[in-house]
């Protein structure tokens, strides 16, 4: 560099190769590094939802029982969930690329041999391992979206990973359908492998975005770790399994409630008061970032929730195929994709309470839509529910994710960053919990109701089954009789599931009704202007 350019003040630009030689910010390197970076996002959030279409497949194909195949989304969400808050401390001992590229190394890896497994236990383990490796790639993308970029330019990078974090689970099933039928079960891992060479290369050539801090390796809190991981771990298998085992009736569940509550309580405390805590909580001084904590939370159980109801409705109920489903299940996807630019505009424009009330407001009245559904609704019917759903969702989780960090400083971005992921997935989880509870519990309670109204012994019931009779018996069946009960009590069980899916739609809408209340509670506080090069505090 010339004295010139040495005497100039330093600019806000992110450290490492990312400045040219006449002192300019080299954006083109930003973004090519970023974009490598979103790709990694995309492909680790896609992998949860992208084997829900082809479970029966998979099933075939390697020899697993219907309690065991569960396990094969089950074990991706526990690897993720464990290793999401420990990525903050690993990009602050070793740097944010290295990480990034092993864990890309690693998804690539991982996805071949889980394409190549023979049995159910094989499939198993190497999902774990490629949910760690997809964890790892996750809440990087928005630490760094939040520390490289200038104050102008944070909106937008948010509105992308939004996109990634809505988009991914969303166009799941869909890709994963398609890819089934196209080719077979196997290609759902193989197709990872591309797209994670490219991740390799865009990170390893252009993401030199921040250095490592070595040191931190000496005083590795090796008993909070543990903690963590008991913790997490027993968590996120009663949420994932106690609707189907009953909770607290099943000993299993009731023993890792019992730990959860135990290495919780202990984790926190060893993160207050050791000196290097693996996670850091010291966001969780600041309001925005607690209540946007909160609102993530929300904004997960909203997302995962309604990408969960939507297709077991249509599934179920209507009968739909894998792919009419990943065709009904794609206005979502569409409406979120139009809908980011302009979110964008929106929460940079205004007072960042105003995005968080309109767009939980938003996915309130949409999934509220839901309410009403009958055994009839199809594409048209619910085209209505996603859309507004979509643009709800899509403006609430960037305000969400904005809100979290705007009055935080650049050295907790990596710190919030892992948090804010975490709870998401968390979320995510609780929300599918309690949407099987309510779908099994309230349609046995519907069902309950609808036999009483029409049972054999009142007049509205005998009525019925002599219509239905004769419908039978004009149709030359041998046991008329016999076959108008099969068809009513077939009728009564779909109703009772109908109106189990509207109770349902109102919990989710609930949710996102109360979300929106909440956000009047927050700070009005826009994004400090600090140094965006720091690369995370240490």
């Amino acid at each position: 560099m010339t004295d010139a350019v040495l005497d100039r003040p330093p600019q806000p630009a992110p450290p490492g190769g990312h400045v040219t030689a006449s002192g300019e910010v080299d954006w083109v390197k930003i973004f090519l590094g970023f974009g490598g970076m979103v790709i990694g996002q995309f492909m680790a959030i896609l992998d949860i939802q992208i084997v829900a279409s082809s479970l029966s497949q998979i099933q075939a194909g390697v020899g697993a029982s219907a309690d065991e195949i569960s396990w094969v989304q089950t074990i991706y969400l526990l690897a993720e969930v464990v290793i999401i808050p420990l990525t903050a401390y690993l990009t602050k001992m070793w740097g944010t690329r290295p990480v990034y590229v092993a864990a890309a190394a690693g998804f690539i890896l991982t996805s071949i041999l889980t394409g190549l497994s023979t049995s159910i236990e094989m499939m198993i383990f190497t999902r774990a391992l490629q949910g760690l490796a997809a964890g790892a790639m996750i809440p990087a993308v928005f630490a760094t979206a939040m520390t490289v970029f200038p104050p102008e330019k944070r909106v937008m990078a948010n509105v992308t990973v939004g996109l990634i974090v809505t988009l991914a689970p969303t166009v799941g099933p869909t890709i994963g359908g398609h890819l089934t039928e196209a080719l077979n079960w196997r290609w759902l891992f193989f197709v990872n492998i591309p797209p994670g060479l490219l991740v390799m290369f865009l990170v390893g050539r252009y993401g030199d975005f921040d250095k490592g801090d070595p040191s931190l390796a000496k005083g590795i809190d090796w008993f909070g770790l543990a903690v963590m991981t008991m913790f997490l771990l027993s968590m996120q298998y009663v949420i994932e399994e106690g609707s189907g085992e009953g909770w607290f009736d099943d000993d299993l569940i009731l023993w890792l409630s019992v730990t959860a509550a135990i290495t919780g309580a202990v984790f926190i405390w060893r993160q207050l008061t050791y000196r290097q805590p693996i996670v850091s909580l010291k966001p969780f001084t600041d309001r925005n970032f607690t209540i946007g904590f909160i609102m993530n939370a929300v904004s997960g159980m909203s997302l995962f929730g309604g990408t969960f109801i939507l297709p077991l409705f249509l599934g179920q109920i209507r009968r739909f195929s894998a792919a009419e489903v990943g065709t009904t299940m794609l206005v979502s996807g569409l409406v979120m994709f139009m809908t980011a630019p302009v979110a964008g505009r929106f929460i940079r424009l205004v007072d960042p309470r105003i995005p968080l009330v309109v767009g939980f407001g938003l996915a309130a009245y949409g999934v509220g839509l839901g309410v009403h559904v009958t055994a009839d609704w199809g594409f048209w019917e619910f085209a209505a529910l996603q859309a507004i759903r979509g643009v709800g969702v899509m403006i609430a989780m960037i305000a969400a994710q904005q809100l979290s960090v705007s009055t935080l400083p650049p050295s907790m971005m990596k710190d919030a960053s892992g948090l804010v992921n975490l709870v998401r997935n968390v979320g995510g989880a609780v929300g599918l919990a309690v949407l099987t509870t309510i779908l099994t519990d309230q349609t046995a309670v519907h069902l309950s109701e609808l036999s009483a109204r029409v049972s054999v012994s009142s007049l509205q019931g005998q009525e019925m089954l002599q219509n239905l009779t004769a419908m039978m018996d004009a149709q030359g069946l041998m046991n008329p009789e016999g076959a108008a009960r099969k068809f009513l009590g077939m009728a009564l069980r779909r109703d009772a599931a109908v109106l189990g899916f509207a109770d349902g739609f109102y919990f989710l809408a609930a949710g996102c009704a109360v979300a929106s209340v909440l956000g009047l509670l927050a700070s009005p506080a826009k994004t400090p202007p600090g140094p965006p090069g720091d690369g995370g505090g240490h």
